[in-house]
């Protein structure tokens, strides 16, 4: 069977350059196509039909050209015959080529390969059935994307603090869409009855539905970064923003936790809002309590590795972190997991995971709910 790559799916990215085949040795040079109608690329997601008793060797040949080449190094392929599980295979980055070999056993013609474990629209609309049916769960279209795809909102609590969780604004980091599972997971358990009585949780788990079907790593269907759009949003640019923002508003936000993914830091870690111009030391100390105290609950956090803080004034209010800190006086927290391993803590076959990332979404509430009175 003659070798071919295919990412027409939910989330796919790859663009086939050239295939050449001798015997039962495969050559397949690809590119990763680029946002809509930005300069951002770098997550791949695609399938190798005709692997079955070959080896392939597949390079990448833009990327020392995507958006973070710097990740390159030390990273690790993910790949799945099964679409379940998602091990790492060897990866090699020289001269802005990113390469990977696959032999493919006997019988076993397909396999996928990904940036990291997909979360594709599909598994999203699962997860919003399953949550919704729940117990004690409200949920509303708080509006639709530039696609007219809907932003997903789940409520659960009573509770006078107000907690938002809100995840995927780049679509390509999955790890965050993973994390939220894991999160309405244990929301809708037993185990959350202490915060919920103290809290209403507000949950949107994956705030760029768009990005993530087309297979964008940074950007909406119009080429926004998300992220740099919460001052002003607009209905032409970033209505996914627009109408979270204004459900915020309308019930304020005492801690606020955004879900990303980095590139290049092969550990957990978070940043903050240093730099809003309403900084004080007491907001601020609230803020380096959720770091300690996550750090002593679970080895898969730590405190050492992450961004520089910003200097006094410098904050960018466009950033979610920034503007709900300075706009509601939110304990405003951004949770960075790596596309790589949390180093401190790793696993050689898997590394940092979809199913690590659901861990750690019960480790951060459980942290939660045991300083939710001193927020």
């Amino acid at each position: 069977m003659t070798l071919s790559i295919n990412a027409a799916f939910d989330g796919g990215n790859i663009r086939t350059v050239a295939i050449e085949e001798s015997g039962d040795r495969v050559r397949c040079d690809l590119e990763i196509v680029h946002d809509q109608q930005s300069d951002f690329f770098q997550w791949f997601y695609f399938r190798a039909a005709g692997v079955a008793g070959r080896r392939v060797t597949f390079r990448i040949l833009n990327a020392g050209q995507s958006a973070y080449p710097f990740g390159w190094p030390g990273y690790r392929t993910r790949a799945s015959t099964d679409l379940a599980a998602w091990r790492t295979i060897d990866t090699r980055y020289e001269g802005g080529v990113l390469s990977f070999d696959w032999t493919g056993a006997e019988g076993q013609d397909l396999a996928w390969f990904a940036y990291f474990a997909p979360y594709t629209m599909e598994m999203h609309q699962r997860l919003i059935a399953r949550i919704a049916a729940r117990p004690g769960v409200a949920y509303r279209e708080l509006g639709q994307s530039l696609d007219g795809q809907p932003i997903d909102y789940l409520r659960l609590g009573t509770g006078a603090k107000q907690v938002w969780l809100y995840a995927r604004q780049h679509p390509g980091e999955s790890m965050a869409e993973w994390w939220m599972e894991g999160a309405l997971e244990w929301l809708t358990s037993p185990a959350a009855a202490a915060l919920l009585a103290a809290a209403t949780v507000h949950v949107v788990p994956n705030m760029n539905p768009d990005g993530t079907r087309r297979g964008h790593l940074r950007t909406n269907a119009a080429g926004v970064n998300l992220n740099r759009e919460w001052s002003h949003p607009t209905a032409e640019r970033s209505p996914e923003v627009a109408c979270v923002l204004a459900e915020m508003d309308r019930t304020g936000v005492t801690f606020a936790l955004d879900v990303h993914g980095d590139e290049a830091i092969p550990a957990n870690f978070i940043a903050g809002f240093e730099g809003i111009p309403s900084w004080t030391d007491a907001h601020g100390a609230k803020f380096t309590d959720f770091g300690r105290r996550l750090a002593a609950h679970t080895p898969d956090f730590q405190t050492e590795k992450g961004y520089d803080r910003a200097a006094p004034g410098t904050a960018n209010l466009a950033m979610s972190t920034n503007q709900l800190a300075e706009r509601f006086g939110a304990v405003s927290v951004t949770l960075e997991m790596p596309f790589k391993d949390h180093d401190p803590n790793p696993d050689p076959e898997f590394a940092w995971s979809g199913e690590r990332s659901k861990t750690l979404a019960v480790s951060c509430l459980e942290v939660l709910a045991g300083m939710i009175d001193t927020l």
